[in-house]
């Protein structure tokens, strides 16, 4: 089942079993895959592809992260605690994501089929690297990986 399908089935799940915290989400990310749906259209047609789906739950997930660590800054545990259970539900949603040492081994791979030698090569490990990587591992990872690998 697609991706924007799951998310319907869920939210229809989510109104009878009148769980609101999921339903809030899941209306959200409704919300969200339209809007991108909409400024995706071509010629009266609106469909979006899986990735793209992907691609507005990622960006979904990291708002969440980044709300967390502001209210953590700002002692409001209770507003962190919230985004944490929406994250949790977003995350649900996602495809699973590759750990360090994943990443690490596909960048050493790539590091050493272009030959890259030094931090002076980042940006011609990084495009393939991200190309190959997108939707299976944060992007923030993937760079300090790549910093870390180049700098030995």
């Amino acid at each position: 089942m697609a991706l924007k399908e799951q998310i319907l089935e869920d939210l229809k799940t989510a109104m009878k079993a009148k769980d609101k915290d999921r339903l809030q989400v899941l209306r959200s990310l409704k919300a969200k895959l339209q809007e991108k749906e909409i400024a995706e259209r071509k010629d009266g047609e609106a469909t979006l592809t899986e990735e793209q789906a992907i691609s507005v739950l990622m960006k979904a997930a990291k708002q969440r992260k980044e709300s967390i660590t502001q209210f953590e800054e700002g002692n409001r545990e209770d507003l962190a605690e919230k985004e944490k259970v929406e994250l949790e539900i977003i995350e649900e949603y996602l495809p699973k994501m590759l750990t360090e040492d994943e990443v690490r081994e596909v960048v050493s791979k790539k590091i050493a089929d272009l030959g890259a030698e030094g931090p002076q090569d980042m940006g011609k490990v990084m495009g393939p690297i991200m190309g190959m990587l997108k939707g299976k591992a944060d992007g923030g990872l993937v760079s300090k990986v790549v910093k870390e690998e180049l700098s030995n």
